[in-house]
């Protein structure tokens, strides 16, 4: 297959282009050097969309690319190039897309849980429609309507409602290794609120499982059967490191330091994924304490 990716360099773009091998896969990426140094020179690399007049050349188009959310603090600036990452790159791919006669069999386009805004304890499936009114949500909202506008008989649209991706290298979890190495790391807040969190491995064959699949279309939550709460996974993440788990870090430190963007660590979700179950799919990592220990072994 031929394959179009952006966001390519990132946790789980990185990840991905090794288990497409095989396939001939062109990255689009703004530094195609530096990229290419680290992606290596076996991909073909693309700075630009604005050459292309369709995308009918390649079978698949996964759009994985967007400024991190939790790069900077939310200054308006920063919001509208957290927006502008996301929705200008999608609009393009689909005009592209809409352009061709013989377009992509499958767009798959990135979003995350931060659709359904801050929640409450109760589990929540892709049929939740009572979505809390947030910048991420309206973020999430506006960044999917783009990517489902290229659906068509000819394309089939996969949206990714990603949670928090546990992974061996990169990504948040990286941040939090060496506080809790120091045996300094500990719960958020009151530690009840949930965090919909997905192992890596699970990301990268859920995705592998929509291209194999023509029948899946639509929205996707991209998160473990069993979320846990704060405390929990404190915990867990602490017992992996072999290390204790005895203090709390309080709401005002977050607020302080990061503004309106610490209802990501404050407020939580349940979120389940039961479209990507119903599909057949069947998770490798379903349980935090089996996830963390697979992520520590040689």
């Amino acid at each position: 297959m031929k394959i179009l990716i952006t966001g390519g360099s990132g946790l789980i773009g990185s990840n991905l282009l090794s288990m497409l091998e095989g396939n001939e896969i062109t990255v689009l990426t703004r530094n195609t050097t530096q990229s290419k140094a680290k992606l290596g020179d076996v991909h073909h690399y693309l700075s630009t969309l604005e050459a292309l007049n369709n995308l009918d050349e390649f079978d698949v188009v996964i759009n994985l690319a967007g400024e991190p959310i939790v790069a900077k603090r939310w200054s308006e600036d920063q919001k509208r190039e957290i927006e502008n990452s996301r929705w200008l790159v999608t609009e393009k791919l689909v005009q592209l897309i809409q352009s061709g006669k013989k377009p992509p069999h499958l767009f798959i386009s990135g979003s995350a849980i931060g659709f359904y805004g801050k929640q409450d304890d109760h589990a929540i499936d892709e049929e939740f429609i009572a979505v809390h009114d947030e910048f991420s949500h309206r973020l999430c909202a506006k960044w999917e309507s783009i990517a489902k506008q290229a659906e068509s008989e000819k394309t089939r649209v996969c949206i990714l409602r990603t949670g928090f991706v546990v992974s061996k290298k990169g990504g948040a979890l990286s941040k939090m290794r060496l506080p809790f190495k120091m045996g300094l790391g500990g719960p958020i807040s009151h530690g009840q609120q949930y965090i919909s969190w997905i192992h890596i491995d699970d990301m990268l064959q859920g995705i592998l499982h929509l291209i194999g699949n023509s029948g899946c279309h639509g929205v996707y939550n991209f998160t473990s059967p069993v979320p846990v709460t704060n405390n929990e996974f404190s915990r867990e993440f602490a017992h992996s490191l072999n290390r204790p788990c005895l203090f709390r870090v309080p709401s005002f430190v977050i607020r302080s330091l990061m503004g309106e963007m610490s209802t990501l660590l404050l407020d939580g979700q349940r979120v389940v994924p039961k479209r990507l179950q119903e599909s057949g799919y069947t998770f490798l990592h379903p349980e935090l304490r089996g996830a963390f220990l697979s992520l520590i072994k040689p």
